[in-house]
């Protein structure tokens, strides 16, 4: 009797501890549960959050800053003196006596389409991102810090010697981000390159140079400092770095590439190509994602310019006839996407700026025949700016992301009425679970939504209406609609060769 009842007793103790351990969130957090999505537009907080794959934590998607600190000419040249703790108190006070006339002096100088970001303008987003979403976990920022034209507006208010102007780039990078910092004290800043965010002229970098390593310095100021002194030295180098995502995000790396390089408007200061910052580049990325895979990680790829073909710039010189092998391209080859492409088992989103639109698109495996659902395929969101300079409303992104996967469940964009930060009204533009009815944001969904959009090619769909109407804040519709069926073919085909067979399949 006494074995009989020493065996049951043990049994009962694994029982007890087997039921425990099926029942607890570490047991059941890989299982795929379907996402909610019944807080939208208000803050995460605790009671938001539920247990395994239905938790989602918020953050910030930004792109395309543009700060201008010309706009008031007179302020500017106190700028150029003053340090970067300074600056706040200098761009607050009111406006110099003759800053209307002569902002409009720099403007007929330099040329520039319209007007990018005044102080103004970035504060009253830094606060409305405060007030939608105050417990962001971690803020993304796809590029252009600083504003168009930066050379000739800094050149017609100080005169141009190249070592005040670094010094005053520098600063201006700095103030941007000491902005975005204090308003989110505590919160990672990821932040990439954009072709403007430079010492030289536009799309003009120098690998390895004194600039990249200060900004580097600046960069890594908004990171953990666990991570700060990785990500300045591989910045320095070529003005890329990945980092692993702070906590409640779970074994993701960002790694945040700097497609200046890649651009076909890249050039040195001095006007040639460096073609080892290329291949040096791609190499390390390419280091960087078989890591990624061998440890089992989840990958965010963060860069300014998307790949694939310039819809608005190709449609614009009319090279959308059927036939046409020179479409313009965002990037001077296939080699980031064909990257991209090669590790999408570890990669969850694909981050970028650039176009200032709301955009979406697709990066997959080119094949004969139909499509499976395990074919590689990448999703890629292209977060539209801040800036107003090509005639949107200034917006940001809300993102939910669940952290145990790096999924984007659901995401929204909140708009200006105005463009100029001066009595703003920020509002809600819409969310995307609710506008195209997709449990998140991934590579099947994104394909299903480019799929009904190429059926669609008079944009007569409830889905087709909305992201006509969303692609650039503020309504401005009648941008799109007469390109729609070769934008969607940008949207779903990355290559030239691709792109070409899907324009001339609309006239057949």
């Amino acid at each position: 009797m006494r074995s009989m009842y020493n065996f049951s007793w043990h049994q009962t103790i694994f029982w007890f501890w087997l039921l425990i351990l099926i029942s607890s969130p570490l047991a059941s957090r890989d299982k795929a549960q379907p996402a909610r999505f019944s807080q939208y537009g208000a803050p995460y907080n605790s009671a938001n959050a539920t247990q395994g794959g239905n938790r989602t934590i918020p953050a910030l998607l930004i792109s395309d800053i543009h700060f201008d600190p010309f706009h008031d000419p007179a302020k500017a040249r106190q700028l150029v003196d003053a340090p970067v703790g300074q600056w706040r108190k200098i761009l607050s006070d009111p406006p110099s006596p003759n800053q209307q006339k002569d902002f409009a002096a720099l403007q007929d100088t330099c040329h520039p389409r319209r007007v990018d970001t005044p102080y103004a303008l970035l504060q009253s987003s830094l606060k409305e991102m405060q007030s939608r979403q105050p417990d962001a976990k971690f803020i993304t920022v796809s590029g252009d810090l600083i504003s168009h034209d930066f050379p000739c507006m800094y050149n017609n208010t100080h005169g141009m010697e190249q070592s005040k102007y670094q010094a005053f780039v520098l600063k201006t990078l700095c103030f941007v981000m000491t902005e975005l910092r204090q308003s989110f004290r505590g919160v990672p800043v990821y932040v990439a390159l954009g072709n403007n965010d430079t010492t030289c002229k536009d799309y003009s970098l120098d690998a390895g140079s004194d600039f990249l390593a200060q900004t580097g310095r600046i960069v890594a100021e908004g990171l953990p400092p666990s991570q700060q002194q990785q990500a300045r030295a591989m910045f320095a180098k070529g003005g890329y770095y990945s980092v692993m995502m702070e906590a409640p995000m779970h074994d993701t790396k960002i790694i945040v590439v700097n497609d200046v390089f890649l651009s076909p408007e890249y050039r040195t200061c001095d006007g040639g190509i460096d073609s080892h910052a290329i291949t040096d580049e791609l190499a390390w990325l390419k280091s960087e994602f078989c890591q990624a895979r061998r440890l089992r990680q989840n990958v965010w790829v963060m860069g300014h310019i998307p790949p694939g073909v310039d819809p608005y710039e190709t449609h614009k010189e009319k090279m959308d006839s059927c036939g046409n092998r020179e479409h313009i391209m965002f990037l001077s080859s296939d080699k980031l996407a064909d990257l991209l492409i090669d590790y999408a088992d570890v990669i969850r989103l694909g981050v970028f700026g650039h176009s200032h639109m709301d955009e979406m698109r697709l990066l997959e495996r080119q094949i004969n025949g139909p499509l499976a659902s395990s074919e590689p395929r990448v999703a890629i969101k292209v977060v539209p700016s801040i800036s107003p300079f090509n005639g949107n409303n200034p917006a940001f992104t809300v993102a939910h992301v669940d952290p145990t996967s790096a999924a984007l469940q659901n995401y929204e964009v909140f708009e200006a009425s105005n463009q100029t930060g001066i009595g703003t009204r920020w509002s809600r533009e819409y969310a995307y679970a609710e506008k195209y009815h997709k449990t998140n944001f991934s590579p099947l969904t994104v394909k299903e939504l480019i799929a009904e959009f190429e059926m669609d090619r008079n944009a007569k769909t409830e889905a087709s209406k909305n992201y006509v109407r969303y692609y650039s804040v503020g309504n401005a519709s009648s941008e799109l609609k007469p390109y729609w069926p070769q934008y969607v073919c940008a949207q779903a085909y990355d290559t030239d060769e691709a792109f070409n067979k899907c324009v001339c399949s609309i006239g057949q």
